[in-house]
C-alpha cells in the first residue's frame, strides 16, 4: 500500500467518524416544536447545523475514498473502514463524555489487531 493510498484511507475514515460524531451532536440538541409531525421533526434534524456538518464530512470523506480506491485494492482498503469504530469510540469518549468500559476496549483492541494483520498484506 502506498503512502498516500494510506493516508486517503485514514482521512477518508477520519472524516466519517467525525460526521457520525456531529450527527450524534446534532440529534441531541435539537428541539422539537409541540405537536410536530414525523416530516417537521426530520426537517429539523436535517437542517440542524450539526447534522449538515456530519453530511459535509461524510461527502468529503467519500470523495477521498474515491481516489484512495484508485490506489488500493479494495479487499485491502475495505476492512480499514473498521478503524472507523476506533475512532468514533475515541470521539465518543473525548467530546460526548461517553464511558470507555472495558469490553468496548477489548473489542478495540481486536479491530487494531486484526487491522495490523491485514497491513501486513500491503507492505511490499
Amino acid at each position: 500500500m502506498t503512502f498516500l493510498g494510506f493516508a486517503l484511507i485514514f482521512v477518508s475514515v477520519a472524516l466519517s467518524a467525525l460526521g457520525q460524531t456531529c450527527f450524534k451532536a446534532g440529534v441531541t440538541r435539537v428541539s422539537f416544536a409541540d405537536g410536530a409531525g414525523v416530516l417537521g421533526k426530520a426537517a429539523a434534524l436535517l437542517f440542524s447545523p450539526w447534522v449538515l456538518g456530519g453530511l459535509a464530512f461524510y461527502g468529503i470523506g467519500t470523495v477521498l475514498w474515491l481516489f484512495a480506491l484508485r490506489r488500493v485494492d479494495l479487499s485491502l482498503a475495505y476492512p480499514f473502514v473498521s478503524m472507523s469504530f476506533v475512532m468514533v469510540v475515541g470521539a465518543g469518549v473525548v467530546f460526548l463524555g461517553e464511558a470507555l468500559t472495558l469490553p468496548k476496549l477489548l473489542g478495540l483492541c481486536l479491530i487494531i489487531a486484526g487491522l495490523c494483520v491485514m497491513a501486513l498484506d500491503g507492505v511490499r
